[in-house]
């Protein structure tokens, strides 16, 4: 599904990747953890076709298809999600209107006519229930006034619906209370399948107990410098980075 080859990568003069080479294959669920800095951020949004990185060399590739000249929203016409860190408030857009806007114009892009209201209304509340979303929500103007969990909880809800090939988590568990990180967390699990994956990033092993990863990779310095199973992460919460920075250097 996801093909990444020797991926290099800067923002403004600094180099940031220095060439990751990664394959996710559908139905698999990757984790990605490494220090702050590690360029784990930066390579989710160079898979999303973030414009203020320059790729210098490299590959990225969804189902075989070259994703290097296609912009942001073709990417995500083509099933890239990517979750924010920090989703951003839009005052006066409602949940609901948000979401009929990306799924038509996702549909306008496929060639099909917009969903009929009663078969968007039908999907929206089979999804929010499904994620324990009351309907009260989904009339608040996006993000607005939401706590982190709220936040969250509508990224995953927003994936819900638009039902992508790839879905990118980065760091969808900051902030997040226990009982919020184990609602999202369900949320994922729920809409995992054989027909998707689903990359996350992030810093601590909590998560990946309610999302369990098939592969863990440390990335660090830009490059990924291990990979392993579950195990990797449980490894890395007890004994820290250092020893990978020894082993890499030995």
């Amino acid at each position: 599904m996801l093909s990444i080859k020797n991926l290099h990568a800067t923002i403004g003069d600094k180099e940031i990747l220095k060439g990751i080479n990664l394959e996710v294959k559908a139905g698999e669920v990757h984790a990605i953890m490494g220090p702050n800095g590690a360029g784990k951020s930066t390579l989710a949004s160079i898979i999303a076709g973030n414009e203020n990185y320059e790729v210098t060399s490299g590959e990225i590739s969804l189902d075989g298809e070259d994703l290097a000249e296609l912009a942001p929203e073709e990417r995500a016409h083509k099933g890239v999600f990517l979750s924010f860190q920090y989703p951003v408030e839009i005052p006066g857009v409602s949940v609901t209107n948000f979401i009929r806007t990306a799924i038509n114009e996702t549909r306008k892009a496929q060639g099909l006519e917009e969903m009929p209201a009663n078969q968007m209304l039908k999907v929206i509340r089979e999804k929010s229930e499904l994620l324990e979303i009351d309907r009260k929500f989904l009339s608040r103007s996006l993000n607005e006034g939401f706590s982190g969990g709220e936040k969250k909880r509508n990224e995953i809800f927003q994936m819900a619906m638009l039902e992508p090939k790839l879905a990118i988590l980065d760091e969808t568990d900051s902030g997040l209370d226990i009982d919020a990180l184990r609602i999202v967390a369900s949320g994922v699990n729920k809409l995992k399948s054989d027909k998707n994956a689903v990359v996350i990033i992030t810093h601590y092993q909590r998560l990946l107990d309610y999302i369990v990863p098939d592969f863990v990779h440390v990335l660090m310095d830009g490059k990924i410098v291990k990979s392993g199973d579950a195990s990797l992460a449980l490894e890395l919460e007890e004994k820290g980075y250092d020893w990978i920075k020894q082993e890499s250097f030995v």
